[in-house]
């Protein structure tokens, strides 16, 4: 079964359970519901168990949710720098013009047939998310998805068709 990562115990929040939750998905109201089963792994990427979500709620950047079943700090210190992963089984159909993080990280970006680079992140620093591309020879070249700047997103064919907007690459 493959496993898709949506966030990182990073640590405890009060008495009662809570963890602080660093999430790297853009459907956090939905992964984190109440109810919800995530796959938790330990810090070497090892599967360790699956969870329940007993409640949730957001905090400043962090999310920070609690397990069914795990009500005290001295239940889940221990999960401290662990990853939170989804099951591929339980991803939900997305609308169209929607990508999950899995499918962008690793496609190649063309300016129409000149290859820029790969996404290799995604931030998420506010009103968009922005694509970190690797550049052969240069800095990574940090590309906010937008629709004047990505125009295309061909997850079958491994490719992002983009127009760089004046300013958005400064190396040249």
């Amino acid at each position: 079964m493959e496993y898709f990562n949506v966030g990182k115990i990073v640590n405890t929040q009060g008495l009662q359970g809570e963890m602080r939750v660093l999430s790297v998905s853009d459907f956090t109201e939905d992964r984190f519901k109440k109810g919800k089963t995530l796959a938790l792994f330990d810090d070497k990427d090892r599967f360790v168990m699956d969870v329940e979500i007993a409640s949730h709620r957001k905090q400043k950047n962090f999310d920070i949710i609690k397990f069914k079943g795990m009500y005290h700090i001295n239940d889940i210190e221990k999960y401290k720098g662990f990853s939170l992963k989804v099951a591929e089984e339980n991803l939900t159909d997305l609308e169209d013009g929607e990508f999950y993080y899995h499918e962008i990280i690793g496609l190649d970006v063309y300016e129409g047939d000149e290859l820029i680079g790969q996404v290799k992140e995604i931030l998420q620093p506010g009103a968009n998310d922005v694509w970190v591309v690797k550049r052969k020879g240069k800095r990574d070249l940090l590309l906010p998805y937008i629709p004047p700047v990505v125009l295309d997103v061909d997850v079958e064919n491994g490719r992002i068709q983009v127009e760089l907007m004046e300013g958005l690459d400064d190396e040249d």
